[in-house]
């Protein structure tokens, strides 16, 4: 059975998707990632930017895994699919940003904010990207794309953008949903989650 790896966004915490997980059937194997330096995690100077971030996971994959994103942990599932795709089974990106030029889909600027909240986090991660040049049209993986009604941060019309380019993708939008709903709606996404990775 192939194991789920759970990755968080910039927050950065492995509890974020145990809203979701501890919901799914419990022979499911599952492996929650933190990212060190960032949110309140404690820093690793091994970690320094996303390639070391994208190498701390591939170092955990053995066989083809599921791979559960939120927001730029999608962006290193959409990398970890474009670079290994033998690797990956199937993807879940929830309120991503991988692949897509935000500000031009209307999001608003999460790094004020960010840095307020984890003022110890790494400053790389406020760093410009260039998460919009990735080739997104390549990855094979079926994918289900989560997104709220209600998240400035990556707003529908990202969704819908990604769900043009990738070539096997559904979007399912959740009414109320803002950045956190993998956390707040638990109950709704996870019975679609379960049915996307259909074990």
């Amino acid at each position: 059975m192939p194991p789920i790896l759970f990755l968080p966004g910039s927050g950065a915490s492995p509890d974020f998707w145990k809203p979701v997980g501890t919901r799914l059937p419990s022979d499911w194997p599952r492996h929650y990632f933190g990212w060190p330096g960032l949110g309140h995690q404690p820093h690793d100077p091994a970690i320094n930017g996303f390639d070391d971030l994208i190498a701390m996971v591939v170092a955990r994959i053995t066989e083809p895994v599921d791979l559960v994103a939120q927001s730029m942990g999608g962006v290193i599932a959409a990398r970890i699919a474009l670079e290994h795709p033998r690797l990956v089974r199937r993807l879940v990106l929830t309120v991503t940003s991988g692949g897509v030029d935000m500000a031009g889909l209307g999001a608003s600027d999460w790094r004020p904010a960010y840095r307020r909240e984890y003022p110890e986090a790494a400053p790389w991660i406020l760093e410009p990207r260039a998460a919009d040049s990735l080739p997104i049209e390549r990855i094979a993986a079926p994918t289900l794309l989560l997104w709220g009604d209600n998240d400035p941060i990556s707003p529908v019309a990202v969704g819908q953008h990604l769900a043009q380019r990738l070539p096997d993708a559904r979007l399912h939008v959740v009414k109320g949903g803002g950045h956190d709903l993998a956390e707040t709606h638990a109950e709704e996404v996870t019975p679609l989650i379960e049915r996307h990775l259909g074990r």
